[in-house]
């Protein structure tokens, strides 16, 4: 989910009631249902939705709201991210099981753990999550607009070895970008959302359906014909991603394009896809210059490995 930081006033919370299911979505939302049942609390803290008590929103989009709660009980503070169904329901519902089933087999201190899954009787689905009090890398650029490079490096660091765990597992996250990186009150980075995620089965296509955010796209699955994207197995895009995140943090905005450009379209695909110069700072270190470098290589095939990117001296910096 796409979250957008807001300052909100104190509200209840409202789940709204969804349209009637046909007869078709209703079966097909028990198979998802019975995806969700087996994702119970994983926390002795949280027994029921009535347990929590909304403070504010922090975060919404995609047909969702993340709001900011408390256990009345114990004090603990969580996330508590809401998804609605309208009219596409199925479609939405097939994909929430998927990022639920995802959730369920998670558990990483580079991602940001979901301790909880539940479902209204109004239909919504509530995921309890772990509060990153800091906010997103996106925030935290909006507010500073550069990183230094040991900064960077850090981040790096945790990111690499979410990934390294997500395809250890065999799931392509999809979807990295700034928004999508938490930062906890110790000031880590965590990986979340899991929206747009996939679980690779064999040699499946991970991109299949699986748009994510178009700017922080890899080649392959902007323009699969020329890249040879049906044979790509997503992994090397969650690089690509991360490379573009990277040198956002230090050059202080979206780097593919120019300053000022207007990020449409047609500019990403030139950008991502035809673009041959890959723009530099001086400034950089030879270290970072080398690893956006392995990270943002054209040709998927070429891309530099979740395990090889571990062993890189711009992740091994001693601080």
């Amino acid at each position: 989910m796409t979250l957008v930081r807001e300052r909100r006033h104190q509200q209840g919370l409202r789940l709204s009631l969804p349209s009637p299911l046909a007869a078709a979505d209703f079966r097909q939302w028990s198979h998802y249902a019975a995806l969700l049942s087996a994702i119970g609390p994983t926390s002795p803290d949280i027994e029921s939705l009535s347990d929590l008590e909304k403070l504010t929103v922090i975060g919404h989009g995609n047909g969702g709201t993340v709001y900011k709660v408390r256990n009345r009980k114990s004090s603990s503070v969580y996330a508590l991210k809401v998804l609605r169904f309208d009219q596409n329901a199925a479609v939405i519902r097939h994909q929430v099981a998927c990022e639920a089933e995802i959730l369920k087999r998670v558990d990483s201190q580079f991602v940001v753990k979901c301790l909880a899954v539940f479902d209204t009787i109004g239909g919504d689905l509530c995921f309890v999550m772990e509060h990153m009090e800091k906010g997103s890398l996106y925030d935290e650029l909006r507010v500073r607009v550069k990183l230094p490079e040991d900064v960077v490096s850090v981040i790096t660091q945790r990111v690499v070895r979410g990934l390294q765990y997500l395809h250890g597992m065999q799931i392509v996250h999809g979807d990295i970008k700034p928004s999508n990186l938490l930062i906890n009150g110790k000031g880590e980075v965590k990986i979340a959302d899991f929206g747009v995620s996939k679980i690779v089965v064999g040699t499946r296509n991970a991109c299949e359906a699986c748009m994510g955010t178009c700017a922080y796209m890899s080649p392959e699955r902007v323009d699969p014909e020329r890249w040879d994207g049906g044979n790509a197995n997503g992994f090397s895009g969650d690089v690509w991603s991360l490379g573009v995140v990277l040198l956002e943090c230090l050059v202080g905005h979206y780097p593919l394009i120019g300053l000022g450009e207007k990020p449409d379209w047609a500019a990403l695909i030139c950008a991502i896809c035809l673009g041959e110069r890959l723009e530099i700072p001086e400034t950089a270190s030879p270290d970072f210059r080398s690893f956006v470098r392995r990270c943002l290589e054209k040709d998927w095939r070429k891309r530099g490995s979740v395990d090889e990117l571990l062993d890189h001296p711009f992740v091994n910096r001693i601080l």
